[in-house]
């Protein structure tokens, strides 16, 4: 029988037979490691433990203590053991698939009657008791033919189509969780006593076309969050409870910022209270550009198609863009233009006005680019996902040489607007070469390294996103990570020389000659609406004071003190601080409430001491205490609070 080689991860060669399984392997080293093995990494890819190795390979075996095969087999073994208590429940019901996602799993389901939520307590329980039986998972590779019979007798129609959609020569293979069966490509763990019966919860239920056709059967989806332990289920369950809390939907109602109605899908109607914290970020934002060297233009929002041809969006975007036709002087062909989606090729009409020399390089141009993009209407989410929405947009035109020095210099540049704003943990990931790209490998490699130099020339180490680049380039991404630990992808730069080739832009050399730019498109915040949803959601609708669209409200808590409301407020008014006066008959602790609600950061109470003293009592948000102080006191310390932080 031919033997074959297996690395191990410490440099170790052991020779087996042919066709050995990896759980012969671990048995081989250890009883012990048997008994915990849950999979392996054969040649860097997931191996179920009865799945044969016929060559020379890499070899790794993977227990529970190994984070991600671990939460990926977890996750895929509940959703077929939730599958088979659905059936166990209700011997009518039919399944069809159930992936693995973030946090879980779900599994669509066809079954007359809707699922309910006491149902899912039912379900959960007929899992755990699954569980508990340890039943083996063991697998075969069948034929076409087979398979597809198997289903035809169960009566499981969604299974036979699966399987006729799958190619002629991939095998089919079939895994049991003790007597009941599902077709799966693996792996799984060896047996259903591995799954920890205190890691998991069923979430929701939701609905679903049969493979994503609004003219298919619709499915019920139940939803399941599942981790390797109870610390780890109880962890992402009070996550789940505090971005409840903190959801900018809701946020947004209370503290009366923005709304928004079917007649404008995915469309901001911003309030005076949100477009002023819109207007300061904006304000912000452009004394930054202007102080790092950007020159700020404002180009057209419709676009004649033309243009986009050129860019090469008409070919490969058209289905996200808004489509405008125009009849042009009662011309027999109407002209057909575009909702621009983003920014990149109306700058490089800007660049290319009038000669530029390599004297003019770097040119930084920034735009507050308002664009349109369609979105499926079930992709919609609040302000964090939206169809109009205005970008911090920038494009740098620069040499080959300055791309380094040029990237350098924005992640500087970001690094101090993301401090300021008050977020501290951020991380960088550096998207290289696709499969399919233009440019050759020496280009390639000088990008991927000026991008790789800047980062750490800035200070910042960075995360390799192998073959995630873009055709034409790599790129940066800029992940924030907010109070509850959800990552933002908001900043970006990404090198490109395609779309100023495409557009026929060039500058003159030292040497007379006409040159390609390179263009590097680059983001700080990204979207103004989807940043201010994270802003709102990371501060819980507390922001920062000088973001606070209502920074103070006076409150009398007599009649006799609505004069000297009146008078503070023109105070903190004249001190650049928001500030407005509730003189309403109504008790304090109502309006302390009802200002709570709205997320004021200051209540300054006046009663009759107050006005006689010409004291104020302070009661900031979040804090049960309050103290009194003078107001020229109160006022200048919220002054400075008032102040962005570009300014102080």
């Amino acid at each position: 029988m031919a033997q074959i080689s297996l690395t191990f991860p410490d440099g170790n060669i052991r020779t087996y037979a042919a066709g050995v399984t990896a759980a012969d392997v671990a048995a081989d080293i250890s009883p012990s490691l048997r008994k915990k093995a849950i999979s392996a990494t054969v040649n860097d890819q997931h191996w179920d433990l009865q799945w044969p190795i016929d060559a020379d390979s890499s070899i790794a075996i993977n227990t529970m203590k190994d984070e991600a095969p671990a939460l990926e087999l977890v996750r895929h073994d509940l959703a077929h053991i939730m599958a088979r208590a659905v059936q166990e429940l209700w011997p009518d019901v039919q399944v069809t698939i159930g992936p693995v996602i973030k946090d879980g799993w779900y599994y669509d389901f066809d079954r007359k009657e809707p699922f309910t939520p006491e149902d899912l307590a039912t379900i959960e329980k007929k899992m755990k008791d699954i569980i508990n039986k340890r039943d083996e998972v063991r697998t075969e590779i069948w034929d076409r033919e087979k398979a597809i019979a198997y289903y035809q007798d169960r009566g499981e129609p969604y299974k036979v189509e699966l399987i006729e959609s799958i190619p002629g020569n991939e095998p089919l293979r079939m895994y049991w969780h003790g007597d009941w069966q599902d077709l799966c490509r693996g792996p799984h763990l060896q047996h259903t006593g591995q799954v920890p019966a205190d890691g998991f919860k069923l979430m929701n239920i939701a609905g679903a076309y049969w493979r994503g056709d609004s003219n298919r059967p619709m499915l019920q989806r139940i939803y399941g969050a599942a981790f390797t332990n109870k610390e780890g289920l109880k962890a992402h369950l009070h996550m789940l409870e505090e971005a409840a809390k903190r959801d900018h939907r809701k946020l947004g109602r209370e503290m009366e910022l923005f709304h928004m109605q079917e007649e404008a899908p995915g469309q901001v109607f911003w309030h005076p209270n949100g477009w002023t914290i819109y207007t300061q970020l904006q304000d912000y934002m452009r004394r930054k550009q202007r102080a790092d060297g950007y020159v700020e233009v404002n180009t057209p929002q419709v676009v004649n198609r033309k243009l986009w041809e050129a860019s090469g969006h008409w070919e490969s975007y058209q289905e996200n863009m808004f489509i405008v036709e125009v009849d042009e002087d009662h011309a027999r062909e109407k002209t057909v233009n575009a909702l621009k989606p983003m920014n990149c090729p109306c700058h490089v009409q800007v660049f290319n006005q009038g000669m530029k020399s390599y004297r003019d390089l770097p040119l930084r141009i920034a735009e507050f680019g308002s664009c349109n993009r369609y979105e499926p209407s079930g992709a919609l989410h609040g302000i964090m996902r939206v169809r109009g929405f205005t970008q911090d947009d920038g494009h740098i035109f620069c040499t080959e040489d300055q791309i380094e020095s040029e990237t350098k210099k924005f992640i500087e540049f970001l690094s101090e607007i993301y401090a300021e704003l008050g977020f501290e943990n951020w991380s960088i990931k550096l998207s290289t070469r696709p499969e399919k790209r233009i440019g050759s490998e020496e280009t390639w490699d000088l990008l991927e390294n000026a991008l790789g130099k800047a980062c750490l020339a800035a200070g910042h180490e960075y995360e390799l996103q192998e073959g995630e680049g873009a055709f034409y380039g790599p790129k940066l991404e800029f992940v924030l990570t907010d109070a509850i630990g959800r990552n933002w992808q908001c900043g970006t730069i990404q090198v490109d020389s395609n779309m100023p080739e495409r557009l026929e832009a060039s500058y003159i050399g030292a040497d007379g000659e006409r040159h390609l730019p390179y263009m590097l498109h680059r983001a700080t915040l990204g979207s103004f609406e989807r940043f201010i949803g994270i802003l709102i959601e990371e501060h819980a609708g507390k922001l920062p004071f000088w973001l606070a669209p209502r920074q103070v409200v006076v409150a009398s808590i007599i009649s006799d003190a609505n004069d000297y409301a009146q008078e503070v407020v023109a105070a903190l008014q004249a001190a650049g601080v928001r500030a407005e006066a509730d003189t309403r008959n109504e008790k304090i602790n109502y309006k302390v409430r009802e200002h709570s609600v709205g997320k004021v950061p200051v209540i300054l109470a006046l009663g009759a001491r107050e006005v006689e003293e010409k004291t104020v009592t302070v009661r900031r948000l979040g804090e049960n205490r309050t103290s009194v102080t003078s107001l020229a006191e109160i006022v200048s310390e919220l002054q400075k609070a008032a102040t962005p932080p570009d300014l102080l």
